[in-house]
């Protein structure tokens, strides 16, 4: 897969990079066909960072609704993205991308400061659900962010809810932690997605700040 060093430390990069995409306890053979992901995945990349100031984003709403009258309780605020050239790309492809270069902090940023006024101009016993990222978790300050953008829209923080992954919340004294309970202290909504498809045990349930566990598939 190379001629020289400088080419087998390139493919075996690649090898790797499509390893670690598809989750733990992976290994791959550079191919030809990794070698065009991972050109695509720098394009795609490089076209991500300016999205955001082209007004290629959008949000979708998927309704919540009450099993017990049939009424809409709440929306699912879910991020889509239109490329000029692409079209519509799955968010399971640029998310990821958008995570590990750094560029989620500011699209998430975006998208709950739009959730926030979107939802301002709702029913008031509508709420908005927003996916939260680990990255913004353990990044410090999404409290403050989440504040600004309830006090911007005039959106009273219990129809706010916050939803974290499992994998997100780690133990008492972590920075993850700190930022969850300080949310929970705004009067936001805390959400507990994919539950079951981590080391979560029942007993960390009782401690734990959410409000909503969504159970994963799996774990049914």
């Amino acid at each position: 897969d190379g001629l020289t060093r400088e080419e087998v430390m390139q493919s075996a990069d690649v090898a790797l990079y499509a390893a670690k995409n598809g989750g733990r306890g992976q290994f791959r053979f550079y191919s030809s066909d990794l070698q065009n992901e991972s050109h695509l995945r720098k394009q795609l990349e490089r076209d991500l960072g300016l999205a955001l100031e082209n007004g290629q984003f959008t949000i979708e709403y998927q309704p919540i609704v009450s099993v017990k009258n049939n009424f809409v309780i709440a929306m699912e605020a879910l991020l889509r993205w239109y490329h000029p050239e692409r079209g519509k790309i799955s968010p399971d492809v640029f998310i990821p991308i958008a995570e590990e270069s750094n560029l989620i902090n500011s699209i998430g940023e975006w998208v709950i400061r739009k959730a926030c006024e979107d939802a301002a101009r709702w029913p008031a016993g509508v709420r908005v659900t927003v996916n939260i990222s680990e990255q913004q978790v353990i990044t410090q300050g999404l409290s403050r962010i989440v504040a600004s953008a309830l006090s911007d829209a005039g959106l009273e923080p219990e129809r706010l809810e916050c939803e974290v992954k499992e994998s997100v919340h780690f133990g008492e004294d972590d920075a993850s932690e700190r930022e969850l309970r300080a949310l929970r202290r705004l009067g936001v909504r805390l959400a507990l997605d994919d539950f079951g498809t981590g080391a979560s045990s029942l007993g960390y349930l009782r401690r734990a700040p959410f409000e909503t566990i969504k159970i994963d598939p799996s774990f049914l």
